[in-house]
């Protein structure tokens, strides 16, 4: 029998198909996806090989369980549902220096798209901001927190130039030594400045946002249960 008239086992010829759904026990241990192959000891010696899949590609995929990821994710879409119910948003990575343990933290949350940039100022007084922030973020919004090291230094934010640098002063005088910390809010959309994050907003799901969540990742919905009210009953 040559390759091309290869029937599945127990499909005759007239009733073949390739497509359909597939039932079976499932396998609970991981294992890559069967490119082709079988056990069957009449499988033509000139059919496909027994491959594996190294790389695949499909349309749409569902998860109904848990789904470990050991390298890079790459998302070009919108990610929905990212947590679940009214849960808070964490990132957990490895210990560094203990193997067996692990390390968690909570993402702040605020009410902007708020972005920062910190450091160190000595013997001199002027904090470049980023070059980057030009257009990125709302000039107006600039924030900065100052704190003298090692003397009194009466510290005074001057003056901030363009929304591209900060000018400091020291009211007695002294050399400049602190750290500083500036904040400030990031535009929503960079070509519409009007368009601005409404906080709290009447409805039962991320779809009652007013302005719609096309620039959003919505996390913090549970998807499965719908569940809108805190408490039950």
């Amino acid at each position: 029998m040559a390759a091309e008239e290869f029937v599945p086992p127990g499909q005759p010829e007239s009733t073949k198909s390739c497509g359909g759904n597939i039932t079976g026990s499932k396998k609970t241990n991981s294992q890559y996806i069967a490119y082709a192959g079988t056990d069957d000891t009449d499988y033509p010696d000139d059919a496909c090989g027994r491959l594996v899949h190294g790389n695949a590609q499909i349309d749409d995929f569902t998860i109904n369980n848990d789904c470990d990821i050991s390298g890079d994710l790459t998302v070009t879409g919108t990610i929905n549902g990212t947590t679940t119910g009214n849960k808070v948003l964490p990132f957990d990575i490895p210990h560094v220096k203990d193997e067996k343990k692990r390390i968690r933290h909570i993402i702040a949350e605020g009410p902007e798209a708020g972005i920062y940039v910190r450091g160190q100022l000595k013997d001199k007084n002027i904090i470049e901001l980023p070059e980057y922030w030009d257009g990125l973020i709302d000039p107006e919004s600039i924030t900065v927190t100052l704190t003298q090291i090692g003397y009194s230094q009466d510290l005074i934010v001057d003056k901030i130039e363009w929304g591209k640098r900060i000018v400091v002063k020291s009211g007695t005088g002294a050399n400049i030594h602190c750290f500083y910390e500036v904040w400030a809010a990031r535009w929503l959309n960079p070509m519409n400045h009007d368009e601005k994050l409404t906080v709290v907003y009447e409805g039962d799901t991320p779809d009652d946002y007013p302005g719609g969540n096309e620039n959003f990742l919505v996390g913090g919905w549970d998807y499965d249960r719908r569940e809108t009210k805190w408490r039950k009953g």
